[in-house]
C-alpha cells in the first residue's frame, strides 16, 4: 500500500502526439511527488503513454499498489482518457479518494464532477501543496476539506467551489521534481530514445496572450527559480540522468534579461557540457544576448511567430511586430542558432488574405523548423469565452481539441478552409527546392546530383525527420499548448 498515486492515464486517442512518437516527462507530477516525498508521504507516478500501459495495465497496477489517494492528470483533448482512468481506480479500490487536476479540470471544474461520478475532488491550478493538504486530510486526518483551498468537491448532492489558492511565490522553496519516479529512459521523439530532457524555470507570463492556456492557468505575474537554482538542476539532470540536452518549456524563457544573463554566466563559469534550447518572444532578444547564450550552450530557440498580419497579431494580443519577427530570426542566423517558428491558422480576425501573408511571411523569415497548428480555443482562455459567446465553436468533442483538428470558424474562414490553409503552409514550407537543397547540403549530400525525382523522394521523409527535432512541450498545452 502507498500513500499517492500520481497517474498520467493513457493516451489512446491523441493522435498528433501518437504520430509523432513523443512523449516528455510530466514535470507537474514530478513537483507533486517531490513536495509529497519531502514530508514523508510514499508517492509513485504512473505516467502511461511511454510505458505503453493499457486502462487494464493500469487496474492491474492500482489493484497491487492500493494508494489511499489517486490523482489523475488531464489536458482538454485526453479529459475523457482521465475520465476512463477514475472509472478504473473506483471500480478497484471504491474507498481511494480520486483526485482530477491540469488545465481542463480546472477551468472546467465543475462539469468535470458533474460528467465524471468517479471524481470525488478537482485540484485547480497549481497542485504542489493542494495534495498536500488532501493528504493531512485523507491520510492524517488533520485537517478538514472545507480548510482546502484550491479545490472543488462533492458535498453530498452539491458540488462546493473552495476559494482559489495563491499561487507560489518562492519557486525554489520546492524541491527538485522527483525525475527518480519517472521512466527517464522511456521519453522518445519519433519513437526513438532520446538523451534530452525538459525543464521549468518559470512560471507564468506577463503578456497573456488571449490564445494561451498556460498563462490562464500560471498566472499573469511571471515567477521565477534563481538562476542558482535553474544550473544547479541542469546539472543534476545531466549528472544523474545523462540529459545532454536540455529543453526549457517556459512560456518565455528570455522574458527577464537579467536573469538570462546570470543564467549563461554560471553555464559558462561552472564548465557544464549541455546543449539547450527555450522558447523566446522576438523582441527579448538582440545581439548581445544571443552572443551569451551561444556561449553559454543555446543551440535552438523556439518563436510563437504565430501569423504573418500584423492586424491579427495585434488581434490577440502578441505586443511585438512583424519587423521585429524579421530581425530576430536574422540575428540567429548570425550565431548560427537553430530556429523554430510556431505559426497558428485561424485565429480571430483570420481571412483568407491574412492566412496566406502567414504562409508567405514563413517562407520569408526562412525558419530551421516550421510547425503551422489550428487555432484551438481552449477552456480558460480569452479566446475560448469568445468563441463562445459569439457561437464560432464548431466541435463540442474535447478529444479533438489537439491543435490539428479545426474547431472553430472565423467571421471569414470555415474550420475546413483552416485546416486547407494549415496543410497548405507545411507543405509550401517544407517542399520548397531552396530549403530542400539547403538541408540535403547540410546532411551531406551533393545538391547537383539531386534530381526532381530525388527531391520529391527525400521531402516527405525529411518532413517527418525534421518535425522530430520541434520541441515537444508545445504540442499540449502550447502558448495556445502541456506541459
Amino acid at each position: 500500500m502507498i500513500d499517492v498515486l500520481l497517474i498520467n492515464p493513457p493516451d489512446v486517442t491523441t493522435k498528433y502526439q501518437r504520430f509523432l512518437g513523443i512523449t516528455a516527462p510530466p514535470l507537474g507530477l514530478a513537483y507533486i511527488a517531490a513536495v509529497l516525498e519531502e514530508a514523508g508521504y510514499t508517492v509513485k507516478i504512473l505516467d502511461c503513454p511511454p510505458l505503453d500501459m493499457s486502462f487494464e495495465d493500469l487496474r492491474r497496477a492500482v489493484r497491487k499498489l492500493r494508494p489511499r489517494i489517486v490523482s489523475i492528470m488531464a489536458t482538454t483533448p485526453i479529459i475523457h482518457q482521465a475520465y476512463q482512468a477514475a472509472k478504473v481506480v473506483k471500480e478497484e479500490l471504491e474507498d481511494v479518494i480520486v483526485c482530477l487536476g491540469g488545465y481542463h479540470p480546472t477551468f472546467m471544474d465543475v462539469e468535470c464532477l458533474k460528467e465524471c461520478p468517479y471524481v470525488d475532488v478537482v485540484v485547480r491550478r497549481e497542485g504542489e501543496f493542494t495534495l498536500l493538504d488532501l493528504a493531512k486530510v485523507f491520510i492524517d486526518g488533520v485537517k478538514t476539506l472545507s480548510e482546502v483551498l484550491g479545490i472543488t468537491y462533492r458535498e453530498k448532492d452539491d458540488i462546493v467551489r473552495a476559494p482559489d489558492r495563491p499561487l507560489i511565490r518562492d519557486l525554489d522553496a520546492l524541491p527538485f521534481p522527483a525525475r527518480h519516479l519517472l521512466p527517464m529512459d522511456k521519453y522518445t521523439f519519433f519513437g526513438a530514445k532520446t538523451t534530452a530532457t525538459t525543464m521549468v524555470s518559470s512560471r507564468g507570463c506577463p503578456v497573456g496572450c488571449d490564445f494561451c492556456a498556460s498563462s490562464a492557468m500560471h498566472g499573469h505575474k511571471l515567477r521565477m527559480h534563481s538562476a542558482e537554482r535553474v544550473v544547479s538542476e541542469m546539472a543534476h539532470v545531466h549528472e544523474n540522468y545523462g540529459s545532454d540536452i536540455i529543453a526549457f518549456v517556459d512560456d518565455t524563457f528570455t522574458y527577464d534579461r537579467r536573469r538570462v544573463e546570470e543564467i549563461c554566466r554560471l553555464i559558462v563559469e561552472s564548465g557544464l557540457d549541455v546543449t539547450w534550447g527555450c522558447a523566446a518572444r522576438v523582441d527579448t532578444i538582440d545581439r548581445e544576448l544571443l552572443e551569451l547564450m551561444r556561449e553559454a550552450g543555446c543551440s535552438v530557440l523556439f518563436f510563437g511567430v504565430e501569423s504573418g498580419s500584423q492586424e491579427v497579431l495585434d488581434n490577440v494580443g502578441k505586443g511585438f511586430t512583424v519587423e521585429q519577427t524579421k530581425k530576430a530570426f536574422q540575428l540567429c542566423r548570425e550565431f548560427d542558432i537553430v530556429t523554430v517558428a510556431s505559426a497558428v491558422i485561424g485565429l480571430p480576425g483570420e481571412t483568407h488574405r491574412s492566412a496566406r501573408q502567414t504562409i508567405k511571411f514563413l517562407k520569408e523569415i526562412d525558419p530551421d523548423y516550421a510547425v503551422v497548428s489550428v487555432a484551438t480555443p481552449y477552456p480558460g482562455t480569452k479566446f475560448y469565452q469568445e468563441a463562445v459567446e459569439k457561437g464560432l465553436i464548431e466541435e463540442k468533442s474535447w478529444d479533438k481539441y489537439t491543435l490539428m483538428d479545426p474547431v472553430v470558424r472565423t467571421t471569414e474562414l470555415s474550420p475546413e478552409e483552416v485546416k486547407k490553409y494549415q496543410k497548405r503552409a507545411m507543405i509550401e514550407f517544407y517542399l520548397r527546392p531552396r530549403y530542400l537543397i539547403r538541408r540535403l547540403k547540410e546532411d551531406g549530400i551533393d545538391a547537383v546530383r539531386v534530381t526532381g525525382t530525388m527531391i520529391a523522394e527525400v521531402a516527405f521523409k525529411k518532413m517527418k525527420a525534421l518535425l522530430a527535432k520541434i520541441p515537444s512541450p508545445r504540442f499540449s498545452h502550447r502558448k495556445g499548448s502541456d506541459e
